[in-house]
């Protein structure tokens, strides 16, 4: 009897908690975990449009620098001296001219070409506000070709050059025309964006401005750490596709930047604003603690209330559980008192009348149980002496044949012996003349025909070693279709089983049926051997019963690798055995493995053998089939494993 435990293996309270968290805590935290998550990307958005916004103003304040030189630009090119000067190519003049213009106006560097493309003068700021002028000494210096075909075309080009030392230059190169309107020089105009701008935006707009080239790397910043990052330390931020929103710590202090594209003409780059996120952090960090605040508390009421509930829910069931158990062990009525009017006082007065109802059963059941012991002991006694009459009725059957096959040998034997005696008398008496009287030797011989009796004993010899032969093939067939001594498992070859079973049907089948054999290679099968040849035996039996007169026998195996999709891939052996009788009907099939049926007349059967084969197949965890047809005959279907089903105890079928 299986011994109940005495604590469950899971405990009802921790599911009960479980469930409560899954459908309570759960969704309140992930509301909550969303809704710091929401936040903290609407702080992220109104910073990112504020910053857009501010983007937008260095935007404007570039265009108004382009505009700013555009106005200067066209005071310089209607200048009538200057148009001549560059005209004739006077590049002392338009030093001295360029040198007064660009102390008054807000530009970095101011250079003039003559038509062709060579420099005349250059004049330009140096770090500390100086203005200074370059002369070429021994070569000179051209405009690219490429910026002269384009300003030729559209007036005046912008562009951008990212120089050392932290700048951006800004350029706008113009064509200068005379009269008539034909061109006689170019000017470059440079406004250089370097720390001094990008201070003078960050205390303007209150935020961090960091200037990039098109791949990411910064040209010109507002803070100097900035310059401190690896080369391609932002360069993810400008892959394509990538979020132009950023975080980034300054010395601790947590920043938020924007990457906006500005465009300068021909040229492409990238400010990146930033604006600190403190105070947001913050709020944020607030918030953050209030809805902990708030999921804390409302976790811990909730599992108080759990515990109270589960206790208060669970403590009678454990007490039904520890009254079962008291009963099981017991054995005896157990009941436990009703203290609350609720299903669970239901469930307890459910108990009481149920342990009531099974200690009744109980006393009833023991009283069944004593006369079912007896009565399937004397169904046992009934069925050993069925199975002893059915195994007698088949042995008497079986030695008719046996007695029938071993009579004619053992009859010629018996009359050769006459003869056998009759030639060694003749042949000792001719001995004993050729030793004593040799003359009368030739007489004697032709008297006892010396001749004859040469050429007859050789064949009376071979005659009776034939008919001894034939008795110990018959005896041996019939000791090793018994194998009584085997109780155990064997390796057998199923063609050899089927021969042997044949031959000592032999007295049967012989001159009136005859065997079809078609074996296929099959591996030798592990079971009880006598009790698979009793089962050849049966039908084998049955097939030759079955014929009347002259008929066919077909025997065929085949070797299965799997069989109706099992899993053991070891290996089945199919035996098919048909016959040439009279068939059996469909209702007769449906009973022919029924304990008791047969169709055989009184006294010649018992109704038991396919019934007992059927058992000892099953038994070795195999199949029998059977079909049949009036009129045409019937085929027997044996599948056998290669091996049987592991079993704690190997189970005797009846045999």
């Amino acid at each position: 009897m299986k011994t109940l435990r005495k604590k469950p293996k899971r405990s009802l309270r921790t599911i009960l908690i479980v469930w409560f968290v899954l459908f309570s805590v759960v969704p309140l935290a992930f509301v909550t975990i969303y809704s710091m998550v929401k936040y903290e990307k609407a702080i992220d958005h109104e910073l990112s449009q504020r910053l857009s916004g501010n983007a937008r103003e260095i935007e404007l304040v570039l265009s108004d620098l382009r505009a700013s030189l555009q106005q200067k630009r066209d005071k310089y090119i209607r200048d009538p001296s200057l148009i001549y000067h560059v005209t004739v190519g006077d590049g002392a003049t338009i030093r001295s001219l360029t040198s007064q213009w660009i102390k008054t106006d807000n530009i970095s560097s101011l250079t003039f070409f003559d038509r062709e493309g060579r420099m005349l003068a250059s004049v330009f700021k140096d770090d500390k506000e100086n203005v200074r002028s370059f002369v070429p000494v021994q070569d000179a210096v051209f405009l690219s070709a490429k910026y002269m075909a384009q300003v030729k075309d559209e007036k005046e080009i912008a562009l951008a050059e990212f120089g050392e030392n932290q700048k951006l230059n800004l350029i706008l190169i113009s064509k200068i025309t005379g009269a008539g309107g034909r061109s006689v020089g170019y000017v470059e105009q440079i406004v250089d964006l370097d720390k001094a701008f990008a201070n003078k935006m960050k205390n303007r707009l209150k935020l961090e401005l960091i200037v990039f080239k098109e791949g990411g790397q910064v040209v010109v910043a507002s803070h100097p750490d900035f310059y401190l990052y690896k080369k391609d330390f932002f360069k993810p931020y400008f892959r394509p596709g990538a979020e132009p929103f950023f975080d980034l710590n300054v010395r601790t202090t947590p920043y938020g930047f924007l990457i906006y594209p500005i465009d300068w003409g021909i040229t492409k780059f990238y400010v990146a604003l930033g604006a600190s996120k403190s105070e947001a952090k913050a709020v944020l960090k607030n918030v953050n603690y209030a809805f902990i605040t708030v999921v804390g508390a409302v976790i811990m009421l909730l599992i108080l209330t759990i515990l109270v509930t589960s206790s208060w829910v669970l403590k009678p069931l454990y007490d039904l559980v520890e009254a079962l158990q008291s009963f099981e062990s017991q054995e005896q009525l157990v009941t436990i008192p009703v203290k609350n009017d609720t299903e669970i006082g239901l469930l307890t007065e459910s108990f009481n009348e149920m342990s009531k109802k099974i200690w009744q059963a109980r006393s009833d059941l023991r009283k069944k149980i004593t006369e079912l012991e007896a009565a399937n002991k004397e169904l046992k006694d009934t069925q050993t002496k069925l199975v002893h009459s059915a195994k007698m009725v088949s042995l008497g059957q079986l030695v008719a044949g046996v007695a029938h096959e071993l009579n004619n040998p053992i009859g010629f034997i018996y009359s050769n012996m006459t003869h056998l005696k009759e030639y060694s008398e003749k042949l000792i008496e001719l001995a004993e003349v050729a030793e004593k009287d040799p003359p009368k030797l030739h007489a004697l011989k032709e008297e006892y025909e010396f001749d004859y009796i040469v050429k007859d004993l050789p064949k009376l010899v071979a005659s009776c070693q034939d008919g001894a032969r034939r008795t110990r093939d018959i005896v041996l067939g019939l000791r090793n279709f018994s194998r009584l001594e085997e109780a155990k498992l064997q390796e057998i070859d199923v063609h050899q089983s089927l021969d042997t079973t044949l031959n000592l049907l032999q007295g049967e089948i012989k001159n009136r049926i005859e065997i079809h054999r078609q074996y296929e290679p099959t591996p030798l099968i592990h079971c009880y051997a006598s009790q698979i040849n009793q089962v050849f035996m049966n039908i084998l039996s049955n097939a030759v019963q079955a014929i009347e007169g002259t008929g066919h026998i077909w025997i065929s195996t085949t070797a299965l690798k799997d069989y109706k999709g099992s899993k053991d891939r070891r290996g089945w052996v199919q035996v098919s055995i048909q016959d040439s009788g009279k068939g059996m009907s469909a209702e007769t099939l449906e009973k022919i493995f029924d304990p008791f049926f047969t169709t055989k007349g009184v006294g010649q059967g018992t109704g038991l053998g396919l019934s007992i084969s059927y058992g000892i197949v099953q038994n070795h965890g195999g199949e029998i089939q059977a079909r049949s047809e009036v009129g045409v005959g019937t085929e027997f279907i044996v599948i056998i494993p290669v091996y049987p089903p592991i079993q704690e105890k190997h189970p005797q079928p009846l045999a």
